[in-house]
C-alpha cells in the first residue's frame, strides 16, 4: 500500500488504484477518439473549430448501450449530487452549482474539453494530478465531503461524462473558448456595496440569509462550500458571478458589481476544511482485477 496526499489529506492507496487509473487512461483513447493529438501553444486563443466542437459536444446525444448509460449517470450525478452521490457530501448543493448546464456553459465552470488537460500540475497539491484527483478535490472542498473511491461507479461515471464532453479537444489544451473570463473592477471590491447588489439581484433566489432553497445552493453557512474551495477565492468567484449570475439575467452585472457581491458573499462564515482528516479507499481482493 502506498500513501499519497490529495491537497493536504493523507490518502491510502491500494494496488488496485494504480491499475484503475491506468485502465481509465487507456479508455480515454477510445472515448476521446477524435482528438487531433496535435499540441498547440497553451496561450493560443480560441479558434472557430474549438467553438464548433465544444458546441457539438454540449448538445450531442449520448451513445447507446452501457457506455451511454454510464455517461448519463455521470450527468445525473453532476446535476443532482445529493440524490445520486449523497453519501459523499455534506453540502446541500450539487456540482451544477459551479458547473451549470451540465458543465456546458462557456466561462462558467465549463467542463467541455477539460478531460484533455489532465494530467496537470496542481499548485495546491504540489504535484501532477489526474482528473480523478481533481474530482476528489471537488468532493473534499466544494461539497465539503469525501471523495468516492476511484473505482466506484460514481467516480468512473463522472470521468466518463467529462471525457464525453471533451471529444476532439487537443491534448494538453482543451477548448480555450470555455475558459473563465477576466474581471477588472475599477475599484477594490466593496462588500458593503455588494450587500446592496445582493439584496437587489441575488436574495430572491439565494435568500436574505444566503441559505438557498431547493436546487438553489447556499452561498454561506454550514451547508455551503468550505473555506478552501475554489469559490472561496475572490479571483475564482468573481468571473463566475459575472458570467452566470443572476440566473434570470446572466451577464447583466458590471465587473464592479460582480466583484462587490462576491466580496459580500465571502465575508460570511462557512465550514472549515480539516486538512488532517484521513481519506482511505477500500482494498480489493486480487480477483477484482
Amino acid at each position: 500500500m502506498a500513501s499519497r496526499g490529495i491537497a493536504g489529506y493523507q490518502v491510502i492507496f491500494t494496488p488496485r488504484h494504480a491499475v484503475i487509473i491506468a485502465v481509465l487512461v487507456a479508455m480515454s483513447g477510445l472515448i476521446v477518439a477524435c482528438a487531433t493529438g496535435m499540441r498547440r501553444d497553451a496561450g493560443a486563443p480560441a479558434s472557430v473549430s474549438d467553438v464548433n466542437q465544444a458546441a457539438l459536444n454540449a448538445t450531442a446525444t449520448f451513445p447507446p448501450g452501457p457506455a451511454g448509460k454510464l455517461i448519463a449517470y455521470g450527468r445525473d450525478i453532476l446535476d443532482q449530487t445529493p440524490k445520486y452521490a449523497g453519501a459523499y457530501i455534506t453540502a446541500r448543493m450539487s456540482c451544477a452549482a459551479c458547473h451549470p448546464g451540465g458543465g456546458t456553459q462557456a466561462h462558467a465552470g465549463s467542463l467541455l474539453g477539460s478531460y484533455a488537460t489532465f494530467p496537470q500540475w496542481n499548485k495546491r497539491a504540489h504535484r501532477f494530478i489526474a482528473l480523478q484527483d481533481r474530482l476528489a478535490e471537488c468532493f473534499l472542498y466544494s461539497m465539503n465531503g469525501r471523495p468516492p473511491p476511484y473505482s466506484s461507479r460514481e467516480m468512473v461515471a463522472l470521468t466518463a461524462y467529462i471525457a464525453w464532453l471533451s471529444r476532439g479537444a487537443p491534448t494538453g489544451i482543451g477548448f480555450p473558448s470555455q475558459r473563465p473570463i477576466g474581471v477588472t473592477p475599477a475599484q477594490t471590491p466593496n462588500a458593503t456595496h455588494g450587500s446592496q447588489v445582493y439584496s437587489a439581484r441575488c436574495a430572491s433566489c439565494h435568500g436574505a440569509n444566503g441559505d438557498g432553497a431547493g436546487s438553489i445552493p447556499p452561498l454561506w453557512g454550514p451547508h455551503s462550500f468550505n473555506d478552501k474551495a475554489g469559490m472561496s477565492k475572490l479571483d475564482r468567484i468573481m468571473p463566475f458571478v459575472k458570467v452566470a449570475m443572476p440566473r434570470n439575467a446572466p451577464g447583466s452585472l458590471t465587473d464592479q458589481e460582480s466583484a462587490d457581491v462576491a466580496a459580500f458573499v465571502l465575508a460570511h462564515p462557512r465550514p472549515h476544511f480539516d486538512k488532517n482528516k484521513l481519506v482511505e479507499f477500500p482494498a480489493e481482493k486480487a480477483g477484482y482485477f
